[in-house]
């Protein structure tokens, strides 16, 4: 018998299966977030939660409660759900008060909003002693408000000797009653408020004027732009995310206004400064029993909304403005 010889090519070597490998089962998002330090953060976090828990967000939840209840702090609460809300819209006041915010809403801005871009667009131009102008320009910010209310209050003295009236009389004008007056009321705390809170403003506007590229000055200056076109042509396009921001910003805190009205006014003469947050501490601090604190806190909660809902919107309409 001839045997056939084994060549390599006539026996082939059958393959070697791989080694399998178990397959790793997916780590669910609790057990990544934990890998990658979660509970670290976790715990730098608690003391940052609880005290926004109970110093902020327990106060709104008791609020939103609050404005369903017939409460005034010392008899026990009883339900009367949407009753508050309905006893705030039937309120006579509620829309005194609405038309006050509004029209000190928009002297402020009419007064208030220009003024701090000026006075900081003006104190960028100075070249020495910046600093000093900057404290004096914050300086009211930093007066107490009842000390900055007496001296409104020594100024706007409705006699001919009062600071205002004298000043005016040296032209031939006045005297005017200003505080006592329904007309002049209103006006009068918008200067004021004006004065107390223009200096924050101003800071920030010197803030961001800071960071303008001053290529873009000498180039405007290379094509024979005097200081009026420079501002309006460099400055205020550089400015124009901070000017939408500060603008909301005023919008939101003129219909919180309610410093100005209590300490000069109450409200008065004749309701012609009551505010929507005047008319909430009315609500809560001026009613028999301690106050009706369910529609205090309903109205609260309606001018949160209108805010909110405000807020939204002029962000939704400036989105491309503003970049």
């Amino acid at each position: 018998m001839v045997q056939t010889p084994v060549t390599s090519t006539s026996v082939r070597a059958s393959p070697v299966p791989a080694p399998t490998r178990p397959r790793r089962t997916p780590a669910t998002p609790v057990v990544a977030w934990v890998r990658r330090g979660g509970l670290h953060e976790l715990v730098f976090l608690l003391p940052t939660l609880a005290i926004f828990g109970v110093f902020s967000w327990f106060p709104i939840v008791r609020s939103v409660v609050m404005s369903f209840q017939h409460t005034n702090l010392v008899a026990p609460p009883t339900w009367v759900g949407w009753d508050n809300f309905a006893f705030v819209l039937h309120d006579p006041l509620l829309g005194t008060a609405v038309r006050n915010t509004l029209w000190f809403a928009l002297l402020a801005l009419l007064l208030g909003y220009p003024v701090p871009l000026v006075v900081a667009v003006l104190m960028s131009e100075v070249r020495r002693a910046k600093g000093l102008y900057s404290a004096l320009a914050y300086l009211p910010v930093v007066v107490p408000p009842v000390v900055s209310v007496l001296l409104w209050r020594v100024f706007y003295n409705a006699s001919p000797t009062g600071v205002f009236n004298t000043i005016l009389g040296w032209v031939g004008l006045g005297p005017y009653p200003w505080l006592q007056d329904q007309t002049w009321a209103m006006p009068s705390l918008v200067l004021a408020a004006t004065w107390a809170g223009a200096g924050g403003t101003v800071i920030i506007y010197l803030a961001a004027l800071v960071s303008v590229p001053p290529e873009l000055y000498d180039a405007a200056e290379v094509d024979g732009a005097g200081v009026w076109r420079k501002v309006w042509h460099v400055t205020m396009p550089q400015l124009r995310g901070v000017l939408f921001i500060t603008l909301i910003l005023q919008i939101i805190a003129t219909a919180q206004v309610f410093l100005e009205p209590y300490l000069f006014t109450g409200g008065g003469p004749a309701n012609a400064t009551l505010t929507v947050l005047l008319l909430i501490y009315r609500y809560a601090f001026q009613n028999s029993l301690g106050g009706n604190y369910g529609a205090a806190t309903a109205l609260s909660l309606m001018l949160a909304v209108v805010l909110a809902l405000f807020s939204a919107l002029y962000f939704r309409l400036t989105k491309g403005w503003s970049q």
